[in-house]
C-alpha cells in the first residue's frame, strides 16, 4: 500500500481535534509542506521489518471445544516442539493470550484484537522452546488483562478446576486453571497488579512475579511499562525456579530491563528458612473485604515458619495499604494513555515494537461498544484524569514510587522475606449475565487488597498454596528483597516439603 500525502480536508479535521481551527488556506499550505515528509514514511514502510527470526515450526492450531475445554481455559492450541534436549525437555507449557506465539491467534481477552496472528514470537516463547519446551498453546485471559476474577473474557468465563463456576482468579485465569487441572506442567502469566499471584491463589498452585525487568517483555502485549512483569506458574517449587531460570535475563530489545541480576535458581532450592528473618505484615490481613476463614489460614500457614527455624514477627507496616492509594490512581492514567491510547506500547521506550498489533489495538474506538465493564471502568477513570488534571495523576504516582521503594527498602534492611494473604479471600461465584456494572466489576475487583504494591515496588512476590477453606485453596504471598527470588523459593520449598497445604 502506498502512502500518499495528507490531503488539505484531513488536515483541516485533524486540526479541528487538536484545537488548530485552519483555514482552507492554512491546511493546503501545510499539504503541500508535509507531502515530502509523507513520502518518506511510504519509502520506510516499504523496507523490511527488523523482527526476530522464527526458528520453531508450528501450525495456527485450533480452537478447543466440549471436554477438551472443560474450563474454557484454552483459547488456542497449538503444539510447538522445542529444542532436543535441555532443562525443559518434556514439560508442557501454556502461554497467556497477551503473549506473541508467532502464526498462532492472538487475542488478549477481547474481541476487538480476534483473528490477529503475531508475526513474531516473544523472547520468553523462544527461551522455553530453546530450552527444550513444548508449547501446547495459548491460555484464557481476562479482556484486556483488566480483571483479577475470570468473567470479563469475549469468550465466556474461565471456571475454577476446584469448582465449576467459581472463579479461576485472573488476568491469567487460563494459565492457572490449565496448571491446576493437570493440562499442562507449566504457563507463562502476566502480572500487573497481582495477575499472576491471585489465580494462582485461587487455583492452588505456585505464581511467581519476579522482580521488575528480571523477565524480558518483549512481544508481550503490556498495560503499563512501569508495572509490566511476566512469570512463571507451575503446580510446585521446583518447576517454578526451574521455569524462571530459562527465562530469566536481559535481552538487549527490552528497555525496561536494567542492571538485571539473574540466578541459577533451580540449584538454590535447598537449606531451608533456618535464620530467616520472616515479618507477617498485619496490614495485608482483616481488609475490609476479608474472609476471617482464609485470613485464618494464612496466619496459621505463617506461624509455619518458626516451626521451621526462621525468626517471625508480625509487624504493622501502613506504606503496605498506602502503596496502593498512590499506585491506582497513576495505574489508571497510564493504562488509559499506554494500553488504550498508544496500542499497548510506551512510545519512546526501547524495544520491539509489532506493527500489526499497535494497528488492531489504535482502532478500538470503533468497537468500543464491545468493551465489558471492567475495561470501560478503567478506561473512562483514566481518561477523565488526564481531562481533568492534565497529568498531574501520573506524575504524582510515579514520584511516589520512589517513595514506595525506598520505604520498602528500608523495612528489607531488617527483615529477609515479607508474609501476607495472596488474597482476602479464596475464589467466589462468578456474576450471573445479568449483573449489574458494579456487580460485575467488584467481582472483578474484590481479591486486589495485597498484590498491588509489589507491582509497584518492583519486588519479587509468591504465592504459595497454604490451606483450603470449604474445599477452596488459600494462598501466602512471600515477598523478598530485589533480586532475591532465590530466598523466596527456598521459604516456599521449605513449606511445600513440610505440609501438605491440601491438608491444611
Amino acid at each position: 500500500m502506498t502512502i500518499q500525502g495528507p490531503k488539505a480536508s484531513e488536515l483541516q479535521e485533524l486540526g479541528r481535534s487538536l484545537g488548530f481551527g485552519l483555514t482552507d488556506e492554512e491546511a493546503q499550505e501545510y499539504s503541500e509542506l508535509l507531502a515530502p515528509l509523507a513520502a518518506m514514511a511510504d519509502a520506510q514502510q516499504k523496507m523490511p521489518d527488523y523482527l526476530p527470526a522464527v526458528k520453531y515450526p508450528r501450525t495456527t492450531g485450533y480452537r478447543p471445544e466440549g471436554e477438551e475445554n472443560r474450563y474454557n481455559a484454552w483459547y488456542y492450541k497449538s503444539r510447538v516442539e522445542g529444542a532436543a534436549d535441555g532443562p525443559l525437555k518434556g514439560k508442557t507449557v501454556a502461554l497467556k493470550d497477551n503473549i506473541m506465539l508467532a502464526g498462532v491467534p492472538m487475542m488478549n481477552g477481547t474481541s476487538i484484537l480476534e483473528g490477529y496472528i503475531p508475526e513474531v514470537d516473544a523472547t520468553i516463547v523462544t527461551r522455553l522452546l530453546d530450552a527444550g519446551a513444548t508449547i501446547l498453546g495459548k491460555a484464557h485471559c481476562e479482556n484486556y488483562c483488566l480483571s483479577g476474577s475470570s468473567h470479563s473474557n469475549a469468550t465466556g468465563p474461565c471456571h475454577n478446576p476446584h469448582r465449576m463456576g467459581y472463579s479461576a482468579g485472573g488476568s491469567s485465569s487460563g494459565s492457572a486453571a490449565l496448571v491446576a487441572a493437570g493440562d499442562v506442567d507449566m504457563a507463562i502469566g502476566g502480572d500487573q497488579g497481582g495477575s499472576i499471584r491471585m489465580p494462582a491463589s485461587f487455583c492452588g498452585i505456585y505464581g511467581m512475579k519476579p522482580t521488575h525487568g528480571l523477565v524480558p517483555y518483549t512481544g508481550v502485549l503490556g498495560i503499563e511499562a512501569g508495572i509490566d512483569h511476566v512469570g512463571p506458574m507451575t503446580a510446585n517449587v521446583a518447576d517454578n525456579a526451574l521455569m524462571l531460570e530459562a527465562i530469566a535475563g536481559a535481552d538487549g530489545i527490552d528497555g525496561r530491563q536494567r542492571d538485571v541480576v539473574t540466578h541459577p535458581y533451580s540449584e538454590m532450592l535447598e537449606g531451608g528458612v533456618s535464620g530467616l528473618r520472616i515479618a507477617v505484615i498485619e496490614d495485608g490481613f482483616d481488609h475490609p473485604g476479608s474472609e476471617a476463614e482464609s485470613d485464618a489460614v494464612v496466619r496459621a500457614a505463617c506461624a509455619k515458619f518458626s516451626e521451621l527455624g526462621a525468626e517471625v514477627e508480625t509487624i504493622s507496616f501502613p506504606l503496605h495499604r498506602e502503596a496502593a492509594v498512590m499506585y491506582f490512581p497513576a495505574l489508571a492514567e497510564g493504562l488509559a494513555r499506554e494500553m488504550m491510547l498508544q496500542g499497548g506500547v510506551f512510545y519512546g521506550l526501547p524495544g520491539m515494537y509489532v506493527g500489526g498489533a499497535l494497528e488492531r489495538s489504535n482502532r478500538w474506538m470503533e468497537r468500543g461498544h464491545e468493551l465489558p465493564p471492567t475495561v470501560r471502568a478503567f478506561t473512562l477513570l483514566g481518561a477523565w484524569y488526564m481531562e481533568a488534571l492534565g497529568g498531574r495523576i501520573y506524575a504524582k504516582g510515579m514520584n511516589l514510587q520512589r517513595k514506595a521503594k525506598d520505604g520498602f527498602a528500608r523495612l528489607m534492611e531488617s527483615y529477609d522475606l515479607l508474609l501476607m494473604p495472596t488474597t482476602p479471600l479464596v475464589a467466589q461465584a462468578m456474576p450471573g449475565p445479568d449483573a449489574s456494572i458494579t456487580e460485575y466489576c467488584m467481582h472483578a475487583w474484590n481479591m486486589l487488597a495485597n498484590c498491588p504494591t509489589y507491582n509497584y515496588t518492583g519486588q519479587p512476590s509468591m504465592s504459595v498454596p497454604c490451606g483450603m477453606v470449604d474445599g477452596l485453596p488459600a494462598g501466602l504471598m512471600i515477598t523478598g528483597r530485589w533480586w532475591d527470588e532465590p530466598t523466596i523459593y527456598k521459604a516456599a520449598a521449605a513449606f511445600e516439603a513440610n505440609y501438605d497445604w491440601r491438608s491444611l
